[in-house]
């Protein structure tokens, strides 16, 4: 089909998706042109922030990408303490944030989901709960799920990594604590309990065809979710899938292929939350602005204690590990006007999707 016309098709089958991620030349630049404006008519150009929190990098899973697996013995644990995470939250409310969101390694003992709730309610005390919460920690019960809802979170992010079994298992290893199924009814349960429920993949993996990412793109859509973040595939050393790294595509490839997806994901999907992931601008000195040019309208700037940060490295090099709080929010300032965009401060930044679902 002729570009133009793709490109304000009402709705968008496998066939067309994967012509767009072919996309090359005058035919990508049209296709990121289509997605801005897709975007800033739908959500303005309101860039929304939320401020995160690294946890802990403790994780009771071994997946084959992930700096912090737990089969990584060189990588030196640590969990922050109540009045450091509280600290995080507290200054996310001073710079106008609006939102936090949490992330940590994966871990289901009833110590950390009850530490979770505990926090969860105090963050939520904060002025008179004006903080939003997105919590990020993996796979749980309902039971517990729901013990965090109730507490004050409304928000999670439970990314898939990969909406295709197959490669979903050349990425993890097939045991126990790595159950696809069980990941998939994850996502289900969030969504029924009425979390505004996020999920996302890695792009440029080893393995990983234009048919997968299709793929990914439809199990977004087919799940209605309100949000969702991806970013390429950054190989880490310490890990078994870095045996692979000769086999993916370069950098800037894996970088335009994010941006497809991105831009397309926002066609399809004209109202959910995106994140730009920091992991966009590990890959390129401009790759958030780059991915909120293409659709994005998500940042997340990092408030974990920089002492902590060289220890949450999922992949090397990350962007942004020395920076301040404070310098991060006047350098996001400058680079998202110098775009044309805005930061919105002191809001939720609630995905425009999932509040017309809701209402």
């Amino acid at each position: 089909m002729n570009i133009k016309d793709l490109l304000t098709k009402d709705f968008l089958e496998k066939e067309d998706i994967l012509q767009l991620l072919a996309a090359e030349g005058d035919e990508y630049e049209q296709l990121l042109k289509r997605a801005s404006e897709v975007k800033l008519s739908v959500l303005d150009n309101k860039v929304h922030l939320r401020g995160l929190i690294e946890l802990s990098n403790i994780c009771r899973k071994s997946c084959l990408y992930c700096g912090v697996r737990s089969g990584n013995d060189r990588v030196e644990r640590y969990s922050l303490t109540d009045d450091e995470v509280l600290e995080c939250a507290r200054l996310a409310h001073q710079l106008g944030y609006g939102s936090v969101a949490i992330q940590s390694g994966e871990r289901s003992d009833r110590e950390f989901t009850d530490r979770i709730t505990r926090l969860v309610s105090k963050i939520k005390k904060i002025d008179g709960g004006s903080l939003g919460i997105t919590l990020s920690l993996g796979e749980q019960s309902e039971e517990v799920y729901r013990q965090w809802f109730d507490a004050g979170a409304h928000r999670y992010l439970l990314r898939i990594e990969s909406s295709t079994e197959a490669l979903y298992y050349k990425i993890h290893p097939h045991d126990e604590r790595h159950d696809f199924h069980k990941r998939l009814a994850c996502i289900d349960t969030l969504l029924d309990i009425g979390y505004q429920t996020g999920t996302g993949v890695m792009v440029g993996l080893p393995f990983q065809t234009l048919d997968h990412l299709a793929d990914d793109l439809l199990f977004f859509r087919s799940k209605d979710v309100a949000m969702v973040g991806m970013g390429p595939y950054i190989p880490h050393p310490d890990t078994p899938l870095y045996t692979f790294a000769n086999q993916i595509p370069a950098p800037e490839e894996r970088m335009r292929l994010t941006l497809k997806m991105i831009a397309i994901l926002r066609l399809m999907m004209p109202e959910i939350n995106m994140v730009a992931a920091t992991a966009n601008e590990t890959v390129d000195p401009m790759g958030r602005e780059k991915a909120i040019q293409a659709g994005a309208n998500v940042i997340m700037p990092n408030l974990t204690p920089n002492a902590y940060r060289e220890d949450y490295l999922i992949y090397p090099d990350k962007a942004c590990v020395n920076d301040k709080p404070e310098q991060c929010r006047s350098c996001l300032d400058l680079r998202m006007k110098a775009i044309g965009h805005e930061v919105l401060y002191n809001a939720w930044g609630d995905s425009v999707a999932f509040t017309k679902k809701k209402a």
